[in-house]
């Protein structure tokens, strides 16, 4: 964990960091550039390979899917207690979703044109849950429970498997009642590409959800155009912002939930109480102990955990929105004045008694959020992504002769006549 302070020679240094907006490139993009060429040129097989050699899953165009013999004895073998859970939670996401899915609309302009949009659901998407660590079973719910409550018909699941090419009986389960129509054993950017471009066994989709590693989003990167994507989230991270009215239990326990995903994940902690940095440590050394993931979160601890310590709150806060964090836990006296101020993060958890863990598990708001600083430029999944917005217009004559004069000295100046004859022609012979 690297500490600095404001009055520090090297705080200056560190605080340009913190600006990561980055393009892509390196050994990464050029992986995944060569995989996406050989899954358009040979389909299936390379699909295939890909798995067999990273995830050591052997797959033939008749496995690639979940049967419905092993949806039926997943749900047999999950409890009632996960089933539970599993409910409550897509309960809050279609709760949650009936205020941000649009509505169509009509009004009439000045001309008396009747305008409006119309809003329909994608008809056949696809959502990508992570595998390896630990079964995102939560990740399948905060994508494809809120492509069913736009009313997408057709949601395809990818998910990695093993060399026993099962999947999760949880995560299996989550998926269908999740709305998953098809549920496919693949991972990585292998499964990215399948679902844009198409292979023998799998027809593409018209749209890609969910987060995934670096490998995942570069392949979500390259594949905008032949797929819309929704984001492009990678590894997890939070950032804490606090005063000294922050519970250092509380703010410890946050930390450590993140540093529980391992890996690339990114956690820091700004605040303007020197004490209350230390009050911090010590709980996580304490809690650190009893968790189950310990050398996992450990080793986040050392590689991927900060501290800043600002002379002002103002001064949190700015470094926050050039930060940008995917998760930001906003812990401060007078919380309606400060959160106001806060312009980028994927979301916020405002004050001591919000974990982040109820808003990656329960509250209803997707926890497929915007990282990398990427905030600046990405929301987080929202139901209204899984809609088609199309604009109407529909004019009667009169509409038409009163929008003449503008469409006519636009076509003029253009140099586009028959754009504006087209419009002329309806008023002359109309």
């Amino acid at each position: 964990m690297e500490i600095f302070s404001y009055s520090d020679s090297g705080y200056a240094d560190f605080i340009q960091t913190l600006d990561r907006r980055a393009l892509p490139g390196g050994s990464v993009a050029k992986t995944v550039s060569a995989m996406i060429a050989d899954i358009q040129e040979r389909g299936d097989a390379a699909v295939f390979g890909y798995t067999s050699q990273f995830d050591k899953a052997d797959l033939t165009a008749q496995t690639v899917r979940v049967t419905a013999e092993e949806i039926a004895e997943a749900e047999a073998t999950v409890s009632d207690e996960t089933k539970k859970a599993i409910a409550a939670t897509r309960a809050n996401i279609h709760d949650y979703s009936r205020h941000s899915l649009k509505k169509n609309w009509t009004d009439r302009n000045a001309q008396g044109a009747e305008i409006g949009e119309r809003f329909t659901p994608y008809d056949r998407v696809g959502i990508y849950i992570p595998g390896g660590k630990a079964p995102l079973v939560s990740t399948a719910l905060m994508t494809g429970a809120f492509a069913q409550a736009a009313g997408v018909p057709e949601i395809v699941a990818a998910t990695p498997v093993g060399a026993d090419l099962k999947v999760n009986p949880a995560l299996l389960y989550a998926l269908v009642q999740a709305g998953a129509s098809e549920i496919l054993k693949v991972g990585g950017a292998q499964a990215i590409a399948m679902m844009a471009l198409g292979t023998e066994s799998v027809r593409p989709v018209e749209k890609i959800f969910g987060p995934g590693n670096p490998f995942v989003v570069e392949a979500k990167r390259q594949l905008i155009g032949a797929v819309s994507i929704d984001l492009l989230p990678g590894p997890s991270e939070i950032l804490v912002v606090s005063d000294d009215s922050g519970n250092p239990a509380f703010i410890a326990a946050d930390l450590l939930a993140q540093a529980e995903h391992g890996g690339d994940s990114v956690i820091g902690f700004f605040t303007t109480s020197a004490d209350l940095v230390e009050k911090v440590k010590i709980e996580i050394e304490q809690q650190a102990a009893n968790l189950t993931r310990g050398a996992m979160i450990r080793e986040v601890l050392e590689k991927g955990t900060f501290v800043v310590i600002t002379e002002t709150l103002d001064q949190a806060i700015d470094l926050c929105n050039d930060f940008a964090p995917e998760h930001l836990s906003l812990i401060v006296e007078d919380e309606d004045h400060w959160l106001p101020k806060v312009k980028t993060s994927g979301a916020i958890y405002v004050g001591n008694y919000s974990p982040v863990a109820v808003g990656d598990f329960l509250a209803g708001p997707s926890h497929t959020l915007p990282t990398g600083g990427s905030a600046k430029s990405f929301s987080g999944l929202r139901a209204d992504q899984f809609q088609r917005r199309t604009s109407i217009v529909k004019l009667d004559r009169a509409a038409v002769e009163k929008s003449v004069p503008a469409v006519s000295e636009f076509a003029r100046v253009e140099g586009l006549d028959a754009h504006g004859y087209s419009t002329v022609i309806r008023v002359e012979r109309g």
